[in-house]
């Protein structure tokens, strides 16, 4: 088997440990659903943006379906409209810190991708921030 094929290989191998990982499903989801909320308006947008970058994480992409995705998206933004939502989400994010550092960026990208939807704000870096703590993740690096 040349290179490329057992690279391929290992990395399907990978994918398919992770496929219905619903906690880095839900990592992702609260991610995105904290920054969505950060400036006090949930657009539409940045909704939007949260399931595009989503459904192109090869992990999300193979294990569930845009439907299954904004439900867990919208529930996820439910609690955010609470401080103790915000925090339950910021926990379903810290469940992922022991995780590879790929996945870990990926979802900070993802929350970042929805900031990035009008320009980000001062409440919405505050979120990132906290994210990127809660990740263990350099934030000015991946934003950069």
């Amino acid at each position: 088997m040349g290179f490329f094929q057992d690279a391929l290989v290992r990395f399907n191998r990978v994918v398919m440990s992770y496929a219905g990982d619903a906690v880095f499903m839900q990592a992702a989801v609260s991610a995105a659903a904290n920054v969505i909320v950060a400036d006090g308006d949930t657009d539409e947008e940045e909704i939007e943006a949260a399931l595009v970058s989503m459904r192109a994480n090869p992990i999300l992409e193979k294990s569930y379906d845009t439907l299954a995705l904004e439900r867990a998206l919208f529930e996820a933004l439910a609690r955010a409209e609470l401080r103790a939502g915000r925090l339950e989400n910021l926990q379903q994010v810290a469940a992922i810190a022991d995780r590879p550092q790929e996945q870990r960026q990926h979802v900070f990208l993802i929350a970042a991708d929805v900031a990035d939807k009008g320009g980000i704000t001062e409440s919405e870096h505050k979120a990132l921030d906290e994210l990127a703590k809660a990740l263990d993740v350099d934030k000015a690096t991946l934003l950069g």
